[in-house]
Order: C-alpha cells, then structure tokens, then sequence
C-alpha cells in the first residue's frame, strides 16, 4: 500500500469514527465519571449515589461518583465545562452552578453556555433547623432572636451561592433580620457545624438534615416552601409556621459539556430517566425528603433553566449576596 493511499485510508477512518460518535453508536464503551460539586455526605453526594448503579447498568458501564468540592460547587462545574464533549464526564448540579455563582462571580472560567442540560432528576424543599440548644422552638422566636441581636446568630452552607446560602438570605431578606454566614465545603459539614454548636442556624438539605432532626441533634421548624411538603411529613410550611411570604425550593440535574453530540445527549437523558424511575432509586431518596423529577425532554429542560435562572439570579442581586 503505498503512502498516499494510507492517508486517504487513515482519514476515512477518522471519519467514520467522527460520525459513529456523531450518531452515538457505540457509546459508552468505557466507564464514565459523574461529578459532584460537594463533598461525600451531602445532599447532591446521597443523590448521585442513589442513582449511580441503576444509571450504570441503563448505559452499560460503571458510573464512578467523583466529588469535587469547592467554591460552592464551581470547582466541579469548571471540570465538566472544560471536559472533553463525549458523553464520558457528566455533572450534577443545582441552581447554584448554572445561575446562582455565574451572577455572583462573573469571572467564573465558565457560563452555563458551557453545558447541554440532559434533564432535571430531583427537587426537593429545604428545611430551616437550628441547634437544640439554642432553646429556639419555632420561626417567630428564631425572628425574634435574630432581631434581639443582629449578626449574633451564625448560619452555616454549604458553601456561597449554594441554595442553603440562598435560603438563608431570603429569609433575612424576608424578615428584616441579620444573620452571619458561615459557609462550608459541602452539605455534611454544615450540619455537622450545627450539631456541634459552632454554627446554630441552617437552610439544609432535607437528606443532610432529616436523620440528624429526627435523633434530635436538630430541631427542624419548617420546610422552604410555603405550604407543608409530603416528603418532609411532621413539619410545617413556612404559612403554617408564621411566614407566609417565603417560598423557597431547589433541584438537581444532569449535564454534559456543550458540544456533546446529540446522540449521546439523547442516551444520557434516556438512561438518566431510566435510572431515575427504579423503585429502589425513589425509595431511597424519598426516605431523604427528596423526589424524584425528571424533564419531559432535554430541549424542556433548557426551557425550565432559562426561566428557573431568572428567579435565582434576581434574588442574589436583592438579596445583595455577596461572594465572602
């Protein structure tokens, strides 16, 4: 074979590699990655864990959990954003990725233009909790508290921009109180700052919050959302509980770098909703106060994020939140 036939063999080659990727076709023939933007523990951690084995076996390969925390999740955002566009490194995110950090940091290395939007996979409300010791049984003495002494009362997050941050702040916002931010590297620590009386106050997760609640290391005295939520039973709406004008709730989602052909988006978000509808994957986050929630299809998701980023990035600039 002489030299210029193997340069027209290697680029035909190459091109029916391009286009076997272009259509999916053998996709994923290795494992692939699945980012978390916080630490083991918290509650996008319990989420991605949950789902991780029924998502391997829908696609056919292991689906190895990687938590990258930091940043208030922006470190693994960054990760996906830059990864290469094959269908072999996802991320779970929430609001505080896509629009929360951008509006807080607009020097961020990435936008949400970095990433295709496979599907939303859970929502879920948050749920206010103090410290037992801090003798505060309910939302009015936790205003009152907070007005007796403004800045006094430390709230921990799971880190700037996340949505505990969020809540907190609207809360603030809401009440007319002063509370000072702690933030954290993830979920676990901040509820374990709690616990441990360094911090007394937090917006958590319900999975990072409920067994603490109910082994009475926390006292929970409501859920985000204004009226009282089936997956967090026993505690009141934030109407019931005296403060009918604050309504907060939060998601998780899939997403792979832009660029992704639309084959292998279209398995992701095949499998990811498979995965998703087990019966073991929804009673095991169920028992966390989370549901699951999936899109109708990726063009719906992107819809529900153009609209979704527009409350989220409204109330960092109301709130005057500020990267600390």
């Amino acid at each position: 074979m002489n030299k210029r036939r193997l340069i027209v063999v290697a680029a035909c080659a190459a091109l029916a590699g391009n286009l076997a990727l272009a259509q999916g076709d053998g996709y994923p023939a290795k494992p692939i990655r699945l980012v978390v933007g916080f630490a083991p523990g918290g509650a996008a951690d319990l989420v991605a864990r949950a789902m991780s084995d029924a998502l391997g076996k829908a696609l056919g390969q292991p689906v190895i959990v990687d938590n990258k925390p930091g940043n208030g999740s922006s470190i693994a955002a960054e990760i996906v954003a830059k990864a290469p566009a094959d269908g072999y490194t996802l991320l779970i995110a929430s609001p505080s990725s896509m629009s929360v950090n951008p509006s807080l940091n607009p020097r961020l290395p990435y936008a949400a233009r970095d990433f295709i939007g496979v599907t939303k996979i859970t929502t879920s409300p948050l749920v206010l909790a103090v410290n037992p010791a801090t003798g505060i049984r309910s939302v009015p003495e936790l205003i009152a508290a907070a007005k007796k002494d403004p800045g006094k009362l430390n709230y921990s997050s799971s880190g700037n921009g996340s949505a505990p941050h969020l809540g907190a702040a609207l809360f603030s916002q809401v009440t007319g109180t002063e509370m000072t931010h702690i933030p954290f590297r993830g979920g676990s620590l901040a509820i374990q700052s709690v616990m441990a009386g360094d911090t007394q106050v937090t917006f958590g997760t319900s999975p990072s919050v409920l067994p603490q609640a109910s082994g009475g290391k926390l006292r929970a005295l409501a859920v985000s959302t204004r009226e009282r939520s089936p997956l967090v039973p026993g505690i009141p709406g934030m109407a019931e509980a005296g403060l009918p004008g604050y309504h907060l709730e939060f998601w998780y989602g899939m997403f792979l770098p832009a660029g992704t052909p639309a084959p292998v988006v279209k398995k992701v978000y095949e499998a990811t909703v498979q995965a998703m509808g087990q019966p073991q994957v929804k009673a095991t986050l169920a028992r966390d106060g989370t549901e699951v929630s999936v899109s109708e299809s990726p063009a719906k998701f992107e819809a529900f994020l153009a609209e979704d980023g527009k409350f989220w990035t409204k109330l960092v600039k109301s709130a005057n939140v500020k990267v600390e």
